[in-house]
């Protein structure tokens, strides 16, 4: 069964500790999410998770066949287009490069690209298409297990939703599985499983919320009533630091 395992990792940038004693599985099929304030260090566990990082103490277990990274920006290569740019990975592991534009030409289209995108360079593009590109190209190879770094933060209301709709379709038919940071609670309700709270200095798991309703049965208002439940809770109070009246 492919799995990702994290068990007993603590890690340091010289004298500072980051994390401490952190401990969760990720299952094949699952949504997990890491939410916690900026500066806890939600990015250095994803990085060590996703191999970005060397693990120093614990241990970072990864049995999923194959994996993919989107990050909060695009980073897209500036000298190639569109498609090329989603086909990077795809030529990566050796696919002809025929098929691999024929396969990121489908995805684009599946992501909300038009085929008069297809020839444009990241110049030309507009923050919310940037992202389009770059979950394209993380997607494109169907990874078992996708790492998401806060992709969601800068985007309006409508691009995030229809996104967020793409990712969920895909879980429902358990075609990946999904690690992600992220600030926002509601994104957190929306989308996972299972939520972890981190609470910084050092980062460490405080709590976990589990949701046992299918993504893709999620309204608007399970999501609302779900966030005002949470945002009662002591430990998010404390961890983000809310002052409720």
């Amino acid at each position: 069964m492919e799995r990702l395992e994290v068990k007993k990792l603590h890690h340091h940038f010289g004298f500072t500790e980051i994390l401490r004693d952190i401990n969760f599985t990720l299952e094949k099929g699952k949504v997990l999410s890491i939410v916690g304030p900026s500066g806890g260090g939600k990015t250095t566990l994803l990085h060590l998770c996703a191999g970005l990082l060397d693990v120093e103490e614990g241990s970072v277990e990864n049995s999923f066949i194959s994996s993919s990274f989107a990050f909060q920006e695009g980073r897209l290569l500036p000298w190639k287009n569109v498609i090329d740019n989603i086909a990077l990975g795809l030529l990566a592991k050796g696919e002809k490069t025929a098929v691999a534009v024929e396969k990121s030409k489908k995805i684009a289209l599946r992501f909300g690209l038009e085929e008069e995108d297809f020839n444009k360079f990241p110049k030309d593009l507009s923050g919310g298409m940037k992202q389009r590109v770059s979950f394209a190209r993380a997607l494109v190879v169907e990874p078992s297990l996708l790492f998401l770094d806060e992709p969601f933060s800068a985007l309006d209301i409508g691009l995030k939703k229809e996104l967020q709709t793409v990712l969920i379709e895909m879980t429902a038919q358990k075609e990946i599985s999904i690690l992600f940071i992220t600030h926002d609670l509601m994104e957190a309700i929306r989308l996972s499983d299972e939520i972890l709270l981190l609470k910084a200095d050092p980062g460490h798991i405080v709590k976990r919320f589990s949701y046992e309703l299918p993504q893709n049965e999620r309204d608007n208002k399970y999501v609302y009533n779900e966030s005002a439940k949470i945002l009662q809770d002591e430990e998010i109070i404390n961890t983000f630091e809310l002052e409720l009246k």
